[in-house]
């Protein structure tokens, strides 16, 4: 039951939760709960998703923390690195398997997932704020590949599905 209900959060997420908030604009300040309606900060993303998938967390307090305050919260399978090369995590995040993460970064947060082959980051993209919200490679030029410090926290342990 618990490795079916896995599943099932984490094709929601990925297919469903990511698609409509995909083209949302990203604005230091934005904040909206409608996917397209309004702009929406990185924090601000992260923590809809997790609560339009049903998580129940304080969803405007942790937007406004630094990453790593809330991903302690969510989850203890986390990995910190840091001045590591991209590549690194990469090579990580293979070893890994199939998952997904939220990633705190210098100054930025979002999604990780690893689903098959694919490696995408997910976020609300400060770098192209017109975009805002998009799926990309990891080894790009975005902030998870330009970061000094990384962490990564695992979600959706047995732990975590079952509540």
């Amino acid at each position: 039951m618990i490795i079916a209900s896995r599943d099932y959060v984490f094709e929601s997420i990925t297919n469903d939760l990511f698609d409509q908030w995909y083209d949302t604009p990203w604005s230091f300040y934005g904040h909206t709960t409608a996917p397209k309606k309004g702009t929406i900060a990185c924090g601000y993303f992260v923590t809809a998703i997790l609560s339009d998938a049903g998580f129940k967390i304080p969803r405007n307090e942790w937007a406004k923390l630094a990453s790593e305050a809330f991903i302690v919260k969510l989850t203890d399978d986390v990995n910190r690195s840091q001045y590591n090369p991209i590549e690194d995590v990469i090579t990580y995040l293979k070893r890994r398997g199939d998952g997904l993460y939220v990633v705190g970064l210098d100054c930025h947060t979002g999604f990780v997932y690893v689903k098959g082959s694919a490696i995408k980051f997910v976020h609300s993209n400060y770098y192209q704020p017109k975009i805002g919200v998009m799926a990309q490679e990891p080894d790009g030029k975005n902030p998870l590949a330009d970061s000094k410090y990384r962490i990564l926290g695992k979600l959706l342990n047995d732990r975590m599905t079952e509540k």
